[in-house]
């Protein structure tokens, strides 16, 4: 572990603290400028279980400098060598998927058995698929006007990623950038930055030249602007609320450099009048519980015609009714806490606050699930006659709330579903093929799910609207990370 952690193997039963007190920089293990110390809390049991260093604006320089003299080499290496360290970071990777499950876990509240899947080997998955496709990177394309075109890599990225999808999110950014042959400097959240410290030390281990890949854990707010700003960065990513958004891109205005981001949701899933609504009811609050809802792309709300309404709300406490709350590390549950008490308050007042403005208490609520006295836990709660103007159904909620809307045909459906600032994903569950494209190719989201579908790490991934711009994951994802080069010929 590079000397670096204070264990040398993480377990699910944990009795040590785990004490980081080095950054990544320039392929060496280094103090930070200053001092500075985040602590880890696990919201299950509100107890400190680990401690980070901060990172300071003199960091972000020395990474920024350290990954552009990095930059040319890399980006020279040819695209099989490239493959051949991304393959080799993948089967690192797996060899300490369950400690990185049990990380993530104890971070931010996700069922161990869950963060295995999609917080750890899915993302791995994802990360292979780059390595394949760093090899398109020599395409050369010629035209019949009489000039070629080729793709470059973009030069140094940061990337400031959030806490709710750790190792996901580093390697939604990280991977394309390496394929393309970008080098990167990443922030992780100050509350999920475990993974990325052993994404950083199997980096290391696989001798990832030095400078390509940097890690400053810390603050945004002490180097979120440098990191956007610096003139050495060529492209920004970040994933996060839409208000740290809008200062991301202010902060990388003033060197025109490229930004992408991935924001916030308030994604509709309407369930058309010709389908099976339990099925569709019962899928859709099992899929926007998951993670205990803190996810940009949960549906959460659910547009029902108004025959079938109250057949949905009654699936829906059902279904809700059943699903385990408790212990993380138990594989009978379902949702653990959500990833802070700070989260719990807020969740739990904007449900009490929907309650005052009219909506209707069908199942969950404010109060701490039965049998549990502890921790950031909040119940699924299903809230039933709320209209698109409420907050509830306007703000992002991140946590385990479901809205559920009338509507009497579907053409107010549609309207309904696209009438928010967001665009990040959306869904619809019909019968008919003709029923299922009419509605998804109307709905203004980045991406559509139709009829439940598992997420895909190949199809491109990101919003309209305020959900952001760009796009992640894939071969869409690899060209954020590209400049389009022509060359003309005289002959």
């Amino acid at each position: 572990m590079c000397g670096i952690c204070s264990e040398q193997q993480v377990k699910l039963e944990r009795v040590a603290m785990i004490e980081y007190n080095k950054i990544y920089i320039n392929g060496e293990w280094v103090a930070p400028s200053g001092e500075g110390t985040s602590h880890l809390v696990n919201p299950a049991t509100e107890e400190v279980f680990a401690t980070v260093p901060m990172s300071f604006p003199e960091d972000v320089d020395k990474a920024a400098q350290a990954a552009r003299a990095a930059f040319i080499p890399w980006s020279q290496t040819p695209a099989v060598e490239r493959k051949a360290y991304i393959d080799a970071i993948c089967a690192k990777l797996k060899e300490r998927k369950d400690e990185m499950a049990s990380l993530i876990s104890q971070e931010m509240g996700i069922p161990v058995h869950f963060a295995l899947g999609i917080q750890v080997l899915g993302p791995i998955s994802g990360l292979k698929i780059f390595g394949n496709l760093a090899e398109t990177m020599d395409t050369v394309k010629e035209h019949e006007e009489g000039y070629i075109t080729i793709k470059e890599p973009i030069g140094v990225c940061s990337f400031i990623t959030p806490w709710n999808f750790p190792l996901f999110q580093v390697i939604a950014k990280v991977g394309p950038a390496l394929a393309a042959g970008c080098t990167c400097i990443l922030k992780p959240s100050e509350q999920t930055p475990l993974s990325t410290y052993i994404f950083a030390e199997v980096c290391d281990e696989v001798g990832l030249p030095a400078g390509v890949f940097n890690l400053l854990p810390g603050k945004g707010s002490m180097i979120g602007d440098e990191l956007s700003s610096h003139p050495e960065v060529d492209l920004v990513s970040f994933t996060g609320s839409t208000e740290v958004g809008v200062d991301v891109a202010k902060s990388a205005a003033g060197t025109i450099k490229r930004v992408c981001q991935e924001l916030g949701g308030k994604s509709a899933f309407i369930i058309a009048e010709d389908a099976p609504v339990e099925k569709a009811t019962k899928y859709v609050v099992k899929d926007s519980m998951f993670n205990s809802g803190q996810m940009c792309v949960q549906l959460s709300r659910i547009f029902v015609h108004e025959s079938q309404y109250e057949e949905a709300l009654a699936t829906a406490k059902k279904v809700s009714d059943r699903l385990v709350v408790g212990d993380p590390t138990s594989t009978d549950t379902f949702l653990g806490p959500l990833s802070s008490m700070h989260a719990r308050e807020s969740v739990t007042k904007m449900i009490d606050d929907a309650l005052a403005n009219g909506a209707r208490l069908v199942a969950g609520g404010s109060d701490l699930p039965e049998g549990i006295d502890k921790g950031a836990y909040v119940r699924p709660t299903i809230l039933g006659d709320v209209t698109n103007d409420m907050p509830i159904a306007r703000n992002e909620i991140f946590g385990p709330v479901l809205c559920f809307i009338s509507y009497k045909d579907e053409a107010e459906a549609i309207a309904l579903a696209n009438d928010t600032d967001f665009g990040l994903s959306s869904g619809v569950w019909a019968e008919s093929k003709e029923t299922q494209m009419r509605i998804a190719r109307q709905l203004r989201a980045g991406q559509v799910k139709v009829n439940g579908p598992a997420f895909s790490f190949a199809a491109p991934f990101g919003g309209y609207k305020m959900s952001g711009n760009g796009r992640e994951w894939g071969a869409s994802g690899l060209v954020e990370y590209t400049e389009e080069k022509a060359i003309l010929t005289g002959g």
